[in-house]
């Protein structure tokens, strides 16, 4: 990007094709399971940044993706991570009442409601991954399914679920993790998703060897990001975190800033997401399709981890 102006309204474009994408896939709110469905649509319909479509659609055009092939997946990346949103403020896990300034779906549908949205939300993503098939032709097929592979793997027990079992698990028998074991958390629990973003992106594309690379630059921004959470927890405010701050302390919960301090989690965090940002703006690309994305990409990951002015 040429400037910041430039990068702002790029940023605006691409959030609002992925928010039109993401409405248009969700399910119509009619029959007995209106309820559950409604529960489902308020959960992804409280907004926020879309970055994991947006970071897939990049990384998609980056790869030399062209058309609407990526579509399906970029509204399944939503569901996915709204799904994990809404079981993470339940009351069994973070119980947060609050979600992007809205009443958490729990709160506003009941537990066992936000439960069965959130089971709707996962299953009904693989439902739009799989509508893929209709359009795709010979070896985007083949893509596709590698893309799936991914995104199913990090949203799964040897990815993000895997992630918030322990999670749960130190939190329940109040144990305190290893920085090790909270590394671990990180990387699965915040990580995970971003890697899919941009794995699933390249992979539709039919590049596998960027998606490899993808993950090394998903695994230092998620580190990053979740570093930036942890630290905005202390000294943000509840419109910067899009829920009440605190929360980890009220919760007993170990963060990075409690093993590191503050001073050297901002140095890490910076550390990571400047070491992200450069890995991706590195990457050739072959045409100015593809430049764009790199450039926004890189430039991406900076604003998202606060390193971008």
């Amino acid at each position: 990007m040429e400037n910041a102006m430039s990068f702002e309204a790029e940023l605006k474009r691409r959030t609002e094709e992925a928010e039109a994408l993401i409405l248009k896939a969700l399910p119509e709110e009619k029959g007995c399971q209106k309820t559950v469905l409604e529960a489902m649509n308020y959960s992804v319909r409280a907004g926020g940044k879309r970055l994991r479509p947006v970071m897939m659609k990049a990384a998609y055009e980056l790869a030399g993706g062209k058309g609407t092939l990526i579509a399906p997946f970029m509204a399944a990346i939503e569901m996915i991570h709204s799904y994990s949103l809404v079981h993470d403020d339940l009351p069994e896990m973070d119980n947060d009442e609050l979600r992007r300034g809205l009443p958490t779906t729990h709160v506003k549908y009941g537990a066992a409601m936000a439960v069965l949205a959130g089971d709707g939300l996962l299953n009904f993503a693989y439902e739009t991954m799989l509508s893929s098939f209709s359009f795709a032709k010979g070896e985007e097929r083949e893509g596709c399914i590698e893309a799936m592979k991914i995104l199913a793997e990090k949203a799964g027990i040897y990815g993000m679920v895997g992630g918030q079992c322990l999670d749960v698990e130190a939190e329940k028998k109040e144990l305190e993790l290893s920085k090790e074991e909270l590394l671990f958390v990180y990387e699965n629990k915040t990580a995970a998703l971003l890697q899919a973003s941009l794995m699933t992106g390249a992979a539709l594309a039919g590049d596998s060897k960027l998606a490899g690379l993808m993950e090394k630059a998903g695994y230092e921004l998620g580190i990053a990001f979740q570093l930036q959470d942890d630290i905005l927890d202390i000294e943000g405010s509840e419109e910067e975190l899009g829920k009440p701050i605190g929360s980890d302390e009220r919760n007993g919960k170990k963060t990075y800033v409690s093993y590191l301090g503050m001073e050297s989690a901002k140095e890490e965090q910076k550390r990571l997401s400047e070491t992200a940002a450069k890995r991706i703006a590195a990457l050739e690309a072959g045409d100015e399709t593809s430049k764009a994305a790199r450039d926004f990409l890189s430039e991406l990951i900076l604003y998202l981890t606060g390193r971008r002015k």
